[in-house]
């Protein structure tokens, strides 16, 4: 039977997209939302700003520009501290995060300290985005009846589960970045017999790697130990933040001011980050495994973790804390304070919102 123009446009209203969507679903339905003729859907206009408006969708939105803003901000310390996590045993080059920016300074001049931001944003912006839409996703699965926020330990669980997924989703991005945050400084000064890799970009390095270190497999090379960082680390990150939200949020209020929201993405970036960051550094010496002159040839996590405390003591499993430290409290509080702000925004598109 023939459907009438009229009919075809009630069931287009009736079509709405489902409370709960996954953050892939969540882009690929915006994408074919906003690409869809105004002409033919009167409320065409509504629609699209009901449906960037929804939770998970503004938290994807908010959440890729929180991750280019915190990452840029702090890019001359996220290189420097990935040197300090790579530097041989012999020789160290870097020693003081003064006087290692100034030899950053005088070495590459400007750029170096943007060295591997570009990539590190193209990697960060759809890891970020995937993280608190994922969050998002989580934190609705386990909350109970009645209920308008989780308890810690769900908190925790949640936040572990969406630094899995983000991981999965870009970790050879994860790993391109780190080759060329090293590739270009001295390998003579971070390695006993260094040599200069000269990969010109994100894509030769895939292909680089993907050729000649194993295939697919290569670009997923440290993931496991990644793994095994990021989701205590991004569940305790979104515990602490939220609970230390609450605490410093006034009474009648839904939130702490601008200088409050800064200084709970701090503290729980930092709190985080002390607690996992064996890990982060287990990741970086696993991603750089193959490239001569760095002098580290590790067989599996066990085999790494007693070769750095044999030959570095305990403090090499904390090689980088300091500049990651000091990394850390304006690169969370700029991400945390951008999240909101975005989606803050984005939400008041759709009055019926509720927060989450």
């Amino acid at each position: 039977m023939a459907i009438s123009k009229e009919e075809t446009v009630i069931m287009a209203k009736d079509d709405k997209p489902t409370a709960l969507q996954t953050p892939i679903t969540a882009s690929a339905n915006l994408t074919s939302s906003m690409t869809t003729s105004a002409t033919a859907d009167p409320d065409f206009a509504l629609r699209a700003r009901k449906y960037v408006a929804s939770q998970t969708v503004a938290a994807f939105i908010a959440g890729g520009v929180a991750g280019a803003v915190s990452r840029t901000v702090v890019s001359p310390l996220e290189r420097l501290k990935i040197l300090y996590q790579v530097q041989g045993t012999g020789g160290a080059s870097y020693t003081g995060v003064g006087a290692s920016l100034t030899k950053m300074w005088h070495e590459e001049g400007w750029r170096g300290f943007l060295r591997g931001n570009g990539t590190n944003c193209v990697r960060i912006v759809p890891y970020s985005a995937v993280q608190f839409s994922s969050y998002t996703v989580y934190k609705r699965m386990f909350m109970e009846a009645g209920r308008t926020e989780l308890d810690a330990p769900r908190r925790l669980i949640a936040g572990g589960m969406a630094g899995v997924t983000s991981v999965v989703a870009t970790y050879p991005l994860d790993i391109c970045r780190t080759r060329l945050s090293i590739h270009t400084a001295s390998l003579e000064a971070l390695g006993k017999t260094g040599q200069h890799i000269k990969i010109p970009g994100m894509w030769d390095t895939m292909i680089h790697m993907y050729k000649n270190e194993g295939g697919v497999l290569a670009l997923y090379r440290g993931m496991i130990p990644t793994l095994a960082g990021v989701a205590p680390y991004v569940g305790l990150n979104f515990a602490c933040y939220e609970q230390i939200r609450e605490w410093m949020t006034p009474e009648g209020e839904k939130g702490p001011g601008p200088f409050g929201k800064l200084a709970c993405g701090a503290l729980s970036g930092a709190i985080a980050q002390t607690f996992t960051y064996p890990f982060d550094l287990l990741r970086r010496r696993f991603q750089v495994n193959t490239m001569s002159g760095l002098g580290f040839k590790y067989n599996s996590i066990f085999h790494a973790i007693s070769s750095i405390i044999r030959q570095e003591g305990i403090r090499g499993m904390y090689k980088g804390v300091v500049p990651n430290l000091l990394k850390v409290a304006p690169s969370m509080a700029s991400s945390w304070f951008s999240y909101e702000l975005v989606k803050d925004f984005l939400v008041t598109f759709d009055p019926d919102n509720e927060p989450i």
